[in-house]
């Protein structure tokens, strides 16, 4: 009789012995428990396969001090594992408490198609869906831009329909009670911008344009970017969240049954805040970021005229209205993201946590990349 012993570092131990030429005596010592570092069942479909016809699986659990639910699971494996290779299994060998977990787990066979099977899905499947999913987003994305834009026009005309006092209400959520995040994150880029800036340029002595650098690069560029992902995150998320869970409630559904629009009692008045609000945050962010780079200029020897003095030969009239046209059309884009997002959720609270992170996502998306063009275009055309 011939034995095999494999140890695990935390004590658990399975051996395997042969009594008779066609029998496997699978011994278990030690603890196993869900903490212990367990062998594998393969173990004993490795010792099955290794030998001569094994056509009877025993056990020997005399040596365990512990175990839990792993073990039963353990077990359980082998169970199937010998009844799929047509190998009778004695239970004899196991604890009382196993067996009778093993009988209540046995007892009633698996519903057919119960178990998940992995299907794999052809990648010209997966690509033909991808693309009909971005083709259907964008035609969603587009009908509710049209929409949006025709209840603007309506609101020209003066013949749109929502509350003046949402209107205010959302002004000061996403304006005065924004500045103190604008505030923060402006200083502390336009100060990390000075200095690096200020060290590269230290070396061939000209930390004077450090003015330059933070001007131009925060009017122009940073600050509009910075305020948009600043409200993305913030504002944007908002609004996805407060229409998802409209929608949720099926209060959007009563607005429709009431004969007011979706598009002019909610998405208006939000976009409407947000196009007001966000050239004024920029604005804001202008000055705050100038600021932090007037701190850092200090170290490098830069007085405080002189750092003003050269902002305002770097900086023109064109370059901050560049900046402002760039942060309200961002603000449309976050406003259009949050309420499409919004109106778009399913009904369920795990779906407007989706549609939030989808919003915020979407924004952020699209405020780099409409960057990026507005750069290009104004570069070709001298502004």
């Amino acid at each position: 009789m011939k034995s095999v012993t494999k140890t695990t570092p935390s004590q658990s131990e399975i051996s395997f012995s042969r009594p008779t030429d066609d029998t496997l005596l699978v011994r278990l010592s030690g603890s196993w428990k869900m903490q212990d570092k367990l062998p594998s069942h393969t173990e004993v479909e490795q010792q099955v396969a290794s030998g001569p016809r094994v056509k009877r699986v025993a056990f020997d659990t005399q040596g365990i001090t512990a175990w839990d639910s792993v073990f039963v699971t353990f077990v359980l494996k082998i169970l199937t594992q010998n009844t799929q290779n047509q190998i009778e299994t004695d239970r004899a060998g196991l604890p009382e408490g196993v067996r009778r977990l093993l009988a209540l787990a046995t007892a009633v066979p698996e519903r057919e198609g119960a178990a998940k099977k992995a299907v794999r899905i052809p990648r010209l499947v997966r690509v033909g869906k991808g693309t009909i999913a971005a083709v259907e987003e964008a035609k969603g994305m587009l009908a509710f831009l049209g929409e949006a834009l025709l209840a603007f026009l309506t609101f020209l005309r003066g013949k749109a329909r929502f509350r003046r006092s949402d209107l205010f209400l959302i002004i000061q959520e996403s304006g005065a009670n924004a500045l103190g995040i604008v505030t923060l994150i402006s200083f502390l880029v336009g100060l990390i911008l000075a200095f690096m800036g200020g060290i590269q340029l230290r070396q061939f002595a000209a930390e004077i344009y450090v003015a330059n650098l933070v001007g131009l690069g925060m009017i122009r560029e940073m600050a509009p970017i910075m305020t948009g992902i600043i409200m993305a995150g913030r504002t944007g998320a908002a609004f996805a969240a407060q229409l998802g869970t409209m929608q949720v409630n099926e209060e959007i559904d009563a607005l429709k049954v009431l004969g007011l629009s979706p598009m002019e009692f909610l998405v208006l008045p939000r976009m409407l805040a947000l196009v007001l609000m966000m050239p004024l945050l920029t604005l804001y962010a202008d000055l705050v970021s100038i600021l932090g780079g007037l701190v850092v200029a200090q170290g490098f020897g830069i007085s405080a005229t002189e750092y003003l003095i050269q902002t305002m030969k770097a900086v023109h009239l064109h370059d901050l209205a560049v900046g402002l046209f760039k942060s309200a059309v961002f603000g449309v884009i976050v406003a259009v993201s949050g309420c499409l997002r919004g109106i778009q959720c399913g009904r369920s609270a795990q779906a407007v946590g989706e549609a939030t992170t989808s919003a915020v996502v979407m924004a952020i998306v699209l405020i780099i990349t409409l960057d990026g063009i507005l750069a290009v275009v104004t570069d070709v055309i001298g502004i």
